[in-house]
């Protein structure tokens, strides 16, 4: 038990750093959108403007940040709102298409334990 948050750390550190790495270093061409779709018209915005590279950016820090078990609470603060906006992404543009994919579960799980796990450092940002 004294070691799940660290390994939970270490597994949502890596996917961050994965899927980042990824799209940064354009290792796995994307897989074209249909045209006119709502994801086609959002993902149209966010890769020429340079957003989609921020975002990438900071899941790379966030999942470093993550990893290390000192700093873990930081990078949960980093990836905290990039996970509520994939969550979004796949409930509102998506129409819930992809919510329940076993890597986006498998995210979701392990910040939602590293939370509880570290729920005492967070309370002061609640009071």
């Amino acid at each position: 038990m004294k070691y799940f948050p660290t390994i939970a750390g270490l597994l949502l550190g890596l996917l961050f750093i994965a899927s980042g790495v990824v799209v940064l270093f354009h290792l796995v061409p994307m897989p074209p959108l249909p045209d006119g779709t709502p994801a086609a018209m959002f993902m149209g915005a966010f890769g020429p403007t340079g957003y989609l590279t921020f975002v990438k950016v900071l899941e790379v820090l966030g999942g470093m940040l993550v990893a290390i078990p000192r700093t873990r609470n930081l990078g949960l603060l980093l990836l905290g709102p990039i996970i509520v906006n994939i969550l979004a992404y796949h409930t509102f543009i998506m129409k819930g298409e992809g919510l329940f994919v076993p890597p986006l579960v498998i995210i979701v799980v392990l910040a939602s334990y590293l939370l509880w796990a570290g729920r005492k450092a967070f309370a002061g940002l609640l009071n």
